[in-house]
């Protein structure tokens, strides 16, 4: 496959998928912004999250508060931010349309339909229970895209590289998902029992974990398994352990002469996570341990982009 098609393949994947995981993480926040608590404590959660997503300094250009509408806007609505939703899903629909006669016409289909649907969005849209409804349209159309291409694409290099970009950038959120959220719903912030019940519920509702986590410790929720969970659950679909064991039996089978040393470091990840321990993950500082993990997935980025794509410049 050509090193441009691949690329164009990789990325659209990518930014559809992070189109959803930023729907994800506003809607975990909007949620949480709604309960009881000081201005001061909102203000923080927005910000935090847009430092998780590295735009907290991008957004300080903009001259904004971090209030939860404004910030909503910015990673909504605003297409000079280029990790909006709306300028995810205009990448998202370049890249396909750049490699249309690979693609399905179902697939392409999917994918322009929800660009069309997505520019007729407005800030109006957002407010009071327009927010909830509207990232669940963005999770929908991502899980209908995924969905198309699983139901009509052969299952050969395109397809490949397109879950190559898919679970290389799920990692890469669900990691920095539950980096922000433990620091903010960590032991010394607790409040009462029912606040924190509701957060941590928000969170795993926030990756389709909630009910998978009352099937696998029918159990009250602790942060230790949410942790264990969306860390080291080879069988949870978000969790950084089944992310990481996909893109290393993806990377086997496009392997070319040039992608030893990224085939070895992405099975080295990919079993350092299926036989870790969340003991030896918190011995370590969950916080440090996701920064570094973090780091390891932009190195596999980089180095897929140099063996098999479009090199970064």
């Amino acid at each position: 496959m050509l090193s441009r098609t691949a690329d164009h393949l990789f990325w659209m994947s990518r930014y559809v998928e992070r189109a959803e995981n930023i729907a994800r993480m506003l809607d975990v926040n909007n949620r949480m912004s709604l309960l009881p608590q000081k201005t001061q404590d909102v203000e923080r959660q927005w910000r935090a999250a847009l430092d998780t997503m590295g735009l907290l300094e991008l957004y300080r250009l903009t001259g904004k508060p971090h209030q939860p509408s404004a910030v909503m806007h910015f990673m909504v609505l605003d297409r000079d931010n280029p990790s909006s939703i709306v300028s995810c899903l205009r990448a998202a629909r370049e890249n396909a349309h750049a490699v249309r006669g690979t693609l399905t016409s179902e697939l392409w289909e999917t994918i322009n339909a929800t660009w069309i649907a997505m520019r007729s969005f407005t800030a109006a849209g957002l407010e009071g229970d327009g927010a909830s409804e509207f990232f669940e349209w963005v999770k929908f159309r991502s899980h209908l895209s995924r969905g198309v291409s699983v139901g009509t694409m052969m299952r050969d290099e395109a397809m490949h590289f397109m879950r190559l970009g898919t679970f290389l950038e799920r990692a890469d959120s669900t990691a920095r998902l539950l980096d922000v959220k433990f620091h903010e719903l960590g032991v010394s912030n607790r409040r009462d029992e029912a606040a924190e019940y509701y957060q941590w519920s928000a969170l795993l509702h926030s990756v389709s974990a909630f009910e998978i986590y009352r099937r696998v410790y029918r159990d009250v929720i602790t942060p230790a398994k949410v942790a264990e969970l969306l860390v080291l659950h080879r069988d949870m679909p978000r969790s950084l352990a089944h992310c990481t064991e996909e893109v290393y039996e993806l990377l086997l089978k496009v392997a070319n002469q040039r992608s030893a040393e990224t085939e070895r470091r992405a099975g080295e990840l990919a079993a350092s996570l299926r036989f870790g321990r969340v003991d030896d993950v918190f011995e370590e500082g969950l916080h440090e341990y996701l920064t570094g993990f973090i780091d390891k997935v932009g190195d596999l980025g980089n180095r897929i982009s140099n063996d098999f794509l479009v090199p970064l410049t």
